[in-house]
């Protein structure tokens, strides 16, 4: 066990966990990092989904525990909870480059100000033109959506913007 934690070191470690669905982000460039609390020898995770019916809940709680593991930590709670909603705007810096390092358009901040529209102008992750259309606003997951680009005739899936 190591001598001393904190929650600036948990945070590196679990900055090596990645999203299920999404290798290339971790679940702390997602957002879904939303508390993390160290007490005398116990680590507290708190985690925030994306969406509420999201199908990796429990791969995630998983995850962080079996990273903490591997760094010694023996004394942790994970828990997913829903006092806090999640938003697009939580993704870092970080995680838009790596969302679009997977393919998918990352969401455009929007600091509450939100409306449908804005998936009409979702920039294309390959080339970047902003000359595309929204295909269907329903993708493979709650959080994504279907585009088209028609300068590189490339279909694109977005994360949709989350307020």
């Amino acid at each position: 066990m190591q001598t001393k934690l904190s929650p600036q070191h948990i945070r590196e470690i679990l900055k090596e966990v990645k999203d299920p669905e999404i290798p290339t982000i971790s679940i702390v460039d997602l957002g879904i990092v939303s508390d993390i609390r160290v007490e005398d020898d116990t680590v507290f995770v708190e985690l925030t989904p994306t969406f509420a019916g999201c199908p990796a809940l429990k791969i995630m709680e998983n995850l962080v525990k079996f990273r903490l593991l591997e760094e010694g930590i023996e004394h942790y709670e994970v828990r997913t909870s829903f006092d806090k909603q999640w938003n697009s705007d939580m993704i870092s810096e970080e995680g838009l480059l790596a969302l679009k390092k997977h393919g998918l358009a990352p969401p455009v901040r929007h600091c509450g100000n939100l409306d449908l529209t804005v998936l009409e102008h979702t920039p294309c992750p390959y080339c970047g033109s902003e000359n595309t259309e929204l295909r269907n606003p329903f993708g493979p997951t709650l959080c994504r959506s279907i585009h088209y680009c028609n300068n590189c005739k490339q279909a694109f899936e977005g994360f949709k913007p989350v307020d």
